[in-house]
């Protein structure tokens, strides 16, 4: 959507019907449709909404809603910037800003910003240590492989630590490094088998899988309440925490998305009692 009021209307339905959370992406860059063939469109043809900017508007817009990134393409961008615009989300919108971030695969991206894009898991997980560092101490000294801060920082910090996901694959680095760094966890892809081996990571890492999130995907589609609400259970059954709501690509139009979300939220808080 481009126009701001039709943003504001959206995000304030979802607001009034007593949703938790609203995502968006967090690329920077787009690329022409088909440049590639094996990825969907919508992952990386935008255009996108610069999340920060996105959430501080809808953050005055809005009561109950979180905000949070789906994800930020963080070893693409610099490490203190993030930390600032989070922590500055964090206090204008009362607490309700979740950092989601991941690796991508996108290398014309990384490219374009100048960043190494075969170094991005192990940059993000430097990453990852100094905005905890700059989240809770106001001024920092650290020097590590990408950063080097010397007595400087935020000087104002989050009334509450700011929750931090990770989104991607299933493959095995990216469930161990989630489990040993993250707040928690929304995959792309089924995670039927993955989510065993993330809760026995999460142990391993000597943390607790119950205090673990774990978002699930039910996507609204033709099959109606009965096919949400069994997809809904099976993701509960692998211990989700929390679930995304999404419409089908076969609804057309921002005011036929929002009736089916708002019919999947009545569907599913009725046979979950959420």
């Amino acid at each position: 959507m481009d126009d701001p009021l039709a943003i504001r209307d959206f995000a304030q339905a979802l607001d009034g019907a007593e949703f938790d959370v609203i995502s968006t992406a967090g690329h920077v860059l787009a690329v022409p449709p088909g440049r590639f063939r094996d990825r969907p469109v919508p992952t990386y043809a935008g255009p996108f909404h610069d999340p920060f900017v996105l959430f501080g508007y809808l953050a005055g817009l809005t009561q109950r809603l979180h905000f949070r990134t789906g994800i930020l393409i963080l070893p693409a961008l610099p490490t203190a910037l993030v930390a600032k615009q989070a922590a500055e989300l964090q206090l204008l919108s009362a607490g309700r800003f979740e950092l989601g971030v991941g690796i991508s695969w996108n290398t014309l991206e990384y490219q374009a910003l100048n960043q190494d894009f075969a170094a991005r898991g192990k940059k993000l997980e430097e990453q990852i240590a100094v905005l905890r560092l700059l989240w809770s101490e106001p001024f920092v000294t650290y020097e590590g492989r990408w950063h080097k801060l010397d007595g400087v920082g935020l000087n104002r910090l989050p009334s509450n630590p700011i929750p931090i996901w990770m989104g991607g694959g299933i493959g095995d680095a990216i469930l161990r490094r989630t489990a040993r760094l993250a707040d928690g966890w929304f995959p792309i892809g089924d995670p039927t088998e993955a989510m065993p081996k993330l809760k026995q990571y999460v142990r391993e890492a000597g943390r607790e899988p119950d205090a673990f999130g774990f978002t699930g995907r039910v996507t609204a589609g033709p099959g109606g309440p009965d096919a949400w609400i069994e997809t809904a259970r099976k993701l509960q059954a692998l211990g989700a925490t929390h679930l995304m709501l999404g419409a089908s690509p076969d609804v057309q139009g921002v005011d036929a998305v929002l009736r089916r979300l708002l019919d999947a939220r009545r569907a599913l808080g009725g046979a979950l009692g959420a």
